[in-house]
Parts: structure tokens; C-alpha cells; sequence
């Protein structure tokens, strides 16, 4: 058996947050989730549906991977990342960091991850190694899949090698700090003002403030959308809430983010943002328990209800991004 020395495995809400976490308390780096999440300028929205879709999905996040890279960036990280189609080389990559006492953070398909309790498809899975023996891997994940767990060899192969949306051939990657590090307070607010500029400013109307007031004209008709309504709206409502977001489709995590700011940073925008992100984060909780009652009942205006907020939430996010663009770093 093979066991990096001194990785916490901390499981927290979000997979991401939860991986880079471990890496990151290992190099001697100790940051809350919401403010691994914020200085990754995580928060975004998209409404996703296409023909091949059984059901729609909604993501309150960048993409996978995506937010890994924001923070080495902002936070002059050496993050080395690889992948590879071939197996033997693909292990190669995770177990020679680990025997040189270092943990390692792989993106795979959690669909083959043996302690998965629910068996779907989700390339853009990342979680933390720090071990393995003749027939497991120790790995870090989220406290709601149990924190500290091991799956099989076998299985992890298998995760890191499937193909699919979200997914990445073989990704690994590892996280150094540098000799004299950046210091993260002063990185606080060109995170915070990336993040609105990308929200505001987004390509398509399917992102951002748009991409909400779309889900707003769209989560209505949802009951006729579904292949089976009883099951899919209350899983969508599910996955807002307890699907590695933090509550309220990562807005909670992105509120708390927000409230450590103001204790650091005396803005009359930052207050307002975190104000609106505070009442944004309810609604958004109101709009998972309206979509998952119309599932259970069958019952058409739970939808509507939906509709209304969803309408309410994407001027409220467009106003606090607004605020939060307008921050200017300290003279």
C-alpha cells in the first residue's frame, strides 16, 4: 500500500472545490469552499436541452475543469495537467506523483466509481488521490458521497477512460504552489469582477442572466417535456440541491463567498451584490421545491410559480453582477 502522508480528506459540498481543497491544504494552503469557489470565478448559468437530451439541465457553474484553472492562475499555481488515451500511461501519471508523496487530482465519470450510490453518467466528476494498493484507490470526494472512500482499480480505469459529454482522456493533474505565493486577499476582487463580466457578457442566450430568464420562459412546459414527469422533475429539483451544488444551484456557496468578502474588503457594491445573492439563493431554493412538487402532483401551476421567480431571479442576478462589476481594487 502506497499512502500520501498528511492529506486531509475533507469531503465538502462540491466535487471540484472538495479536490482542489485536499491538493491545496497540502501545499500549506487552507481556504473555505465558497472561497475556493469564488477566487475560481465558478458561478455561471446555463439552460442546456437538445434533441438528444431526455430532459433538460440546468448548470450554476463553469464548466468542468474550468474553475481549476481560473484559481492556479489568480493564484500563481504551477498546475500540471495531463492526459493521455493509453491505460498504462494513464496510471503511470497518477501513481508517480503519489510515490513521491504527492496527491493527485483526477476529472473521470463517476457512473464506475464503486461507492456511487447513484448510477449515472457524469464525465465532468473530479475528485483527489492520495493512495492505492494491489486492488484499490483512496481517493477524496464529497462529504455527501462519504469523504475519505476507495474504489476499485478496475473501476477507476474505467471512470477515467470513459467518453461522453464533459468528459477528458485520462485527466490528471497536480498542484504546486509557488515559492513566495500571491496573496489571495488581493486576488478577491478581479475574481469577483471576471465572474460578473463573463455572466453579464455571455455569448448566447442560453448563459447567464439570459440563460435564467430562458429557463424562466421554458421550465413551464416542462410536465409536457418530460418522458416521465413523476421521475425527472423531482431528480432536476434534486440536483439543484443536493447534486454537488451547495444548495441553490452553487448560489449558496457563492453568497458565503461573497459574505467572507465583506468581512475583508468595505464596498457599498460588494454588500449590494451579497445582499442580492443572499435573496437570489432562497428563491432559487423556492424554484427546486415548485418544480419538484409539479413532478410529484402533475400539477401544471407549481410550473408556472417556477417560471415567475426564474423571471424575478434573472433581473436579481443581472442587478448583483451589475454591482459587482463596478468594484474597483483598493488605491
Amino acid at each position: 500500500m502506497t499512502i500520501v502522508k498528511d492529506v486531509e480528506a475533507r469531503g465538502m459540498h462540491h466535487c471540484e472545490t472538495t479536490a482542489l481543497g485536499a491538493l491545496l491544504r497540502h501545499e500549506g494552503l487552507d481556504l473555505s469552499e465558497p472561497m475556493l469557489f469564488g477566487l475560481g470565478s465558478g458561478l455561471s448559468f446555463l439552460y442546456w436541452d437538445s434533441k438528444g437530451m431526455a430532459f433538460p439541465f440546468l448548470a450554476g457553474r463553469v464548466r468542468p475543469f474550468d474553475l481549476t484553472r481560473n484559481l492556479a492562475t489568480r493564484l500563481g499555481l504551477t498546475l500540471l495537467v495531463k492526459e493521455t488515451t493509453s491505460p498504462r500511461k494513464a496510471w503511470e501519471n497518477v501513481a508517480a506523483p503519489i510515490d513521491a508523496g504527492r496527491p493527485v487530482g483526477l476529472q473521470l465519470d463517476s457512473y464506475h466509481l464503486d461507492y456511487f450510490r447513484s448510477k449515472v453518467h457524469f464525465g465532468g466528476h473530479v475528485v483527489a488521490m492520495y493512495g492505492y494498493d494491489e486492488h484499490d484507490v483512496y481517493l477524496v470526494d464529497t462529504d455527501q458521497q462519504g469523504g475519505a472512500v476507495r474504489t476499485s482499480r478496475a473501476g477507476l480505469a474505467k471512470a477515467r477512460a470513459e467518453r461522453g459529454p464533459m468528459t477528458a482522456r485520462n485527466r490528471s493533474f497536480t498542484i504546486t504552489l509557488p515559492a513566495h505565493p500571491l496573496s489571495w486577499q488581493d486576488q478577491l476582487i478581479p475574481a469577483i469582477k471576471d465572474c460578473a463580466g463573463a455572466f453579464l457578457s455571455a455569448p448566447i442566450a442560453n448563459l447567464g442572466h439570459r440563460g435564467i430568464e430562458k429557463a424562466g420562459q421554458k421550465v413551464p412546459g416542462w410536465l409536457r417535456r418530460a418522458g416521465e414527469p413523476q421521475r425527472d422533475l423531482p431528480q432536476a429539483a434534486l440536483l439543484m440541491e443536493k447534486g454537488g451544488t451547495g444548495g441553490a444551484l452553487f448560489r449558496a456557496l457563492y453568497r458565503d463567498f461573497l459574505d467572507e468578502c465583506t468581512r475583508l474588503i468595505d464596498d457599498r457594491d460588494l454588500r449590494a451584490g451579497h445582499r442580492l445573492y443572499a435573496e437570489a439563493t432562497a428563491l432559487w431554493t423556492d424554484v427546486s421545491t415548485l418544480i419538484a412538487k409539479a413532478g410529484e402532483s402533475g400539477d401544471a401551476g407549481h410550473l408556472q410559480q417556477a417560471g415567475v421567480i426564474l423571471h424575478d431571479l434573472s433581473r436579481i442576478e443581472k442587478d448583483a453582477m451589475q454591482a459587482l462589476r463596478r468594484l474597483q481594487p483598493p488605491s
